[in-house]
């Protein structure tokens, strides 16, 4: 017995004074009227309606129910309005994962924005490089790159692949000199991330092929926005991706060095539970997201 129904229908009966009115209302048969409250009052054990062919009234349990009926289906009916124009209007808490890099350079710039266009949505926002289980942790969506893992049933969405590359401030090359070659580097101070693959040594692409070189680190750090500043700050040079560099390169603030040798590039990803019935709040921001980079095969930092 779908007894919700069940609610429904002795609740229509009551209001319209009649079986046959009942049905005509939810266009129902009388027989399905009829063997709906009859369900409902085996169900609960006691007769909830005196009825005869001539009238109709209810019990004193009847009465009592129906009070409790009505009270539950207006709380049912306002929770389906609640959520009806919470999935049509973007509003409520946005839970935000993402990487560090991408977040502290990008996302601060482009927030604002999307909170203009949805002032009815709370941005809660997270930062980090760890692992993270979007659901477990109840993020609605998050920035992922190509170095953090994610469960393969979220849907992922790129954003633009970024370049690795180095640079250092205007005022460094000035006092040290340009690299000209991977191997130049041997000689210089440089700002180097604390990862494995990267501690002890850079590899390049060229023109000439693969070629790793030892480097020597001035500072060594896992955290991509301290290098920066020290590279800002004219202290060496630094392995950066393109997302976390903001507007350092246009504005001269670093110099791109080597940018004819290649490191690596980085796949930038937006990852969210589901596209079925998206709420409105989570919907908005990944159409807001995918109209900021409608190129994800390119890298759209580098030639911002």
């Amino acid at each position: 017995m779908d007894r919700l129904q069940s609610m429904r229908v002795f609740s229509k009966v009551v209001e319209q004074g009649s079986f046959v009115g009942a049905a005509q209302a939810l266009a129902l048969s009388n027989a399905v009227v009829t063997r709906h409250v009859a369900e409902l009052e085996n169900h609960l054990g006691t007769r909830l309606l005196n009825r005869s062919t001539r009238r109709m009234s209810l019990t004193e349990t009847g009465q009592a129910y129906l009070e409790r009926v009505r009270s539950i289906l207006a709380e049912i009916d306002e929770a389906d309005a609640v959520a009806s124009a919470v999935s049509k209007k973007p509003a409520g808490t946005l839970h935000i994962y993402s990487h560090i890099g991408f977040g502290q350079m990008q996302l601060a710039r482009l927030l604002p924005q999307y909170s203009l266009q949805y002032p009815d949505v709370v941005l809660d926002v997270t930062m980090s490089d760890r692992t993270v289980d979007l659901v477990e942790e109840g993020f609605d969506v998050g920035i992922f790159t190509v170095f953090q893992k994610f469960d393969v049933s979220m849907v992922a969405r790129q954003l633009g692949i970024a370049d690795v590359l180095l640079c250092a401030s205007p005022e460094y090359i000035l006092k040290h000199g340009m690299p000209l070659l991977p191997e130049d580097l041997q000689q210089h101070a440089c700002l180097n991330f604390s990862l494995e693959n990267f501690r002890h040594h850079w590899t390049f692409q060229s023109p000439d092929g693969m070629s790793t070189v030892p480097i020597t680190g001035k500072v060594i750090s896992n955290n991509a926005d301290l290098l920066r500043h020290c590279a800002l700050a004219g202290m060496g040079i630094a392995m950066r991706s393109s997302y976390s560099l903001g507007d350092d390169l246009r504005t001269g603030k670093l110099i791109r060095v080597l940018p004819e040798h290649q490191i690596s590039k980085i796949s930038v990803q937006m990852v969210y539970p589901s596209r079925r019935l998206l709420s409105a709040k989570v919907r908005s921001f990944v159409d807001f997201m995918m109209a900021q980079f409608p190129y994800p095969d390119r890298d759209p930092w580098l030639a911002g």
